[in-house]
């Protein structure tokens, strides 16, 4: 791709705070209309990296572009072509639907603020809520709220961060369904999650621990360039087994997947012969399963230097 098919172009960030570098050496190319999972732990500089994409932040070091502008000089521009929801709830919770709305229409200077705040109330079913408090609303509704007021001005590039942390299943659902719906629109999104079921929705995936970057690719080649086999487990006294299979010839990672076992190697040979001895066991049912992005990002993890201690 040409620099201009990308929404976000950086390398090299790099973020301290005091004597912690929080983020290091950071790079990454989001696609133009590509929806980007941004996924990692709590604490593994997520936050601090979408801050610094938006120009709300500067970088110690590196640099690039977001949307074309760069993210150190242009950060004026970029802000007002961008969309960010913050993780935590910050739209007014003393004011309702339609006074948070009107607010952030005017804060962007938009021509037809009430015309605007109209049409984000049909297109996000807010119209019922439209005079209810913001605090008195569920999670679920507060972030469909914050995605309204993020989505308002029409930005070219939404940041959202962990925007579905603490909303119940139904919730994050309907979230996902308008995430993808502005993705449709041409919208390109970045979006950071701990939820590996959100993760499965993305285009492009990247995993972030410890500040730094572990991987990035498309969704559907994770799993190769990890390079991991996986083999599911079904039976009973699964607990038993599931200590028996650690250091197991070619078993590098053991995990519970409620009434299976999945065990994962990169040695497809070793792990085979082991997994093949389970196979004539009575009760034990073995298949060959597709390595996912839970078994690879558990895997990176396990290798991840903790430079935060």
């Amino acid at each position: 791709m040409t620099p201009n098919n990308y929404a976000i172009d950086v390398h090299g960030l790099t973020k301290n705070f005091g004597d912690k570098r929080v983020v290091d050496d950071f790079s990454i190319k989001v696609p133009k209309g590509a929806i980007y999972g941004f996924l990692g732990p709590n604490g593994s500089g997520k936050t601090t990296t979408i801050r610094m994409l938006c120009g709300l932040l500067q970088p110690d070091s590196g640099g690039g572009t977001a949307l074309g502008f760069d993210i150190v000089k242009e950060s004026r521009a970029i802000k007002m072509r961008v969309g960010y929801m913050t993780q935590r709830f910050s739209l007014y919770e003393d004011m309702t639907t339609r006074e948070n709305l009107t607010f952030v229409g005017r804060l962007h200077g938009l021509a037809d603020v009430k015309g605007v705040v109209d049409a984000a109330l049909e297109e996000y079913e807010l119209a019922p809520r439209a005079n209810q408090l913001a605090g008195q609303m569920s999670g679920g509704w507060k972030q469909r709220l914050a995605l309204a007021a993020a989505s308002l001005h029409e930005p070219d590039l939404l940041l959202l961060d962990e925007p579905t942390a603490g909303v119940d299943p139904k919730a994050r659902r309907d979230f996902w369904e308008r995430i993808r719906g502005r993705a449709d629109k041409g919208v390109s999104i970045l979006v950071s999650t701990h939820y590996m079921d959100e993760a499965v929705q993305c285009d492009y995936i990247a995993f972030m621990a410890y500040g730094r970057k572990l991987i990035d690719a498309p969704a559907a080649d994770i799993s190769k360039e990890v390079n991991l086999h996986t083999w599911r487990i079904e039976g009973p006294h699964l607990h038993a087994l599931y200590e028996r299979l650690k250091g197991a010839p070619g078993v590098e990672q053991v995990a519970r997947f409620g009434s299976a076992i999945h065990v994962s190697g990169r040695n497809k040979e070793l792990l085979d012969e082991t997994v093949a001895a389970l196979g004539a066991e009575p009760g034990l049912d073995v298949f060959p399963a597709k390595t996912g992005l839970e078994e690879a990002f558990i895997y990176l993890m396990s290798g991840a230097e903790n430079n935060f201690k």
